[in-house]
């Protein structure tokens, strides 16, 4: 499954810049052998307006040490988070010639920073488990939704269990989403344990011959230590089941801010997350904590959530009022 999301992600970083969404296009530069350099007017910078164009006009009126210094504090209150923030000057403060367009230098360290695309790993031949983590109110359940129409409409059959059996109508929420997607389901009722739901879930799925089971968790906060080493137990009943979790993707709210980077880091230690879905890009979230998680963890970015779609290419977009399936069906012990 091809996941070409970081030009997509560098333009939403960058929103109001106009920039092209190509992948990975390196911009003409002036530099030691005279090539051509493309430059582009300076507006005035405006409340509410992206930032590549506060990025030209904070540099529409010379350059010098105070202007890399405001170009951190913008970066800063986009989320970037201080340490990525100061590597990310760093570079481009190094790549910048008199006359260059700042906004499309950023741009590109933006989309190197973030590192090269990667599928999902789905081997075929075999059950692929996809665990989905994250806190409370992130988007998981819908995430799952839109994760779950999109392998359905490639072709491949999948299964969803319903391992968040504290939330108040969450098995609910993920059988809607389990029509809509044409997915079978294997939930249990509102207290049973998430790891015999996640169990029975591999049972089930190998049985139907499925290709890929998704696994929704409870939005457990990760500042509870015992609901943490709930993650790490579902993921060992998984492997008992007999399958073996070939993803863990920690869901993100972009509008967490900094605290998406403890969350991350706690993510990880317990479920050994593998990559992030950044969701509710299209509100007022600035999105820089995306840079932030992948600069100082290593986390690459696997998809973007913006209002009712979800977008893992410039060019295609999965609908999350896919087709309704006739195998959408909820088993129930």
């Amino acid at each position: 499954m091809k996941v070409a999301v970081l030009p997509f992600l560098a333009v939403l970083l960058l929103s109001g810049v106009g920039l092209a969404v190509a992948a990975r296009r390196r911009s003409t530069r002036q530099g030691a052998t005279g090539e051509a350099v493309r430059t582009l007017p300076v507006p005035s910078p405006r409340e509410g307006e992206g930032l590549g164009s506060k990025v030209r006009a904070l540099f529409g009126h010379g350059v010098g040490d105070d202007t890399w210094y405001r170009l951190e504090e913008l970066l800063v209150r986009a989320d970037v988070g201080p340490l990525a923030a100061g590597d990310l000057v760093a570079r481009v403060r190094a790549d910048f010639r008199a006359g260059a367009d700042p906004a499309e230098l950023l741009r590109d360290e933006l989309v190197s920073a973030l590192g090269e695309d990667a599928p999902l790993r789905l081997p075929p031949g075999e059950l692929a488990v996809v665990l989905v983590v994250g806190v409370n109110g992130s988007g998981k359940t819908t995430t799952i939704g839109k994760l779950a129409s999109r392998l359905v409409a490639e072709g491949k059959r999948v299964s969803l269990a319903a391992s968040d059996t504290f939330r108040a109508a969450a098995g609910e929420q993920l059988d809607v989403w389990a029509k809509r997607a044409g997915a079978h389901i294997v939930a249990q009722d509102r207290g049973a344990d998430p790891g015999a739901v996640a169990f029975d879930a591999v049972r089930s799925a190998s049985a139907r011959g499925a290709d890929v089971l998704i696994v929704d968790t409870a939005g457990r906060l990760h500042t509870k230590q015992p609901l943490m080493d709930e993650l790490s137990k579902v993921r060992r009943v998984i492997e008992k089941a007999g399958a073996r979790v070939e993803e863990t993707l920690l869901v993100l709210d972009a509008q967490t801010g900094q605290n998406g980077i403890v969350q991350a880091r706690a993510f990880t230690e317990a479920a050994e997350v593998t990559g992030v879905v950044l969701t509710k890009m299209d509100g007022s979230a600035k999105g820089g904590i995306v840079l932030a998680v992948r600069e100082e963890l290593g986390v690459p970015v696997r998809f973007v959530g913006v209002a009712r779609r979800c977008d893992s290419s410039s060019r295609g977009r999965a609908s999350t009022s896919a087709r309704r399936g006739t195998d959408g069906r909820r088993s129930t012990r």
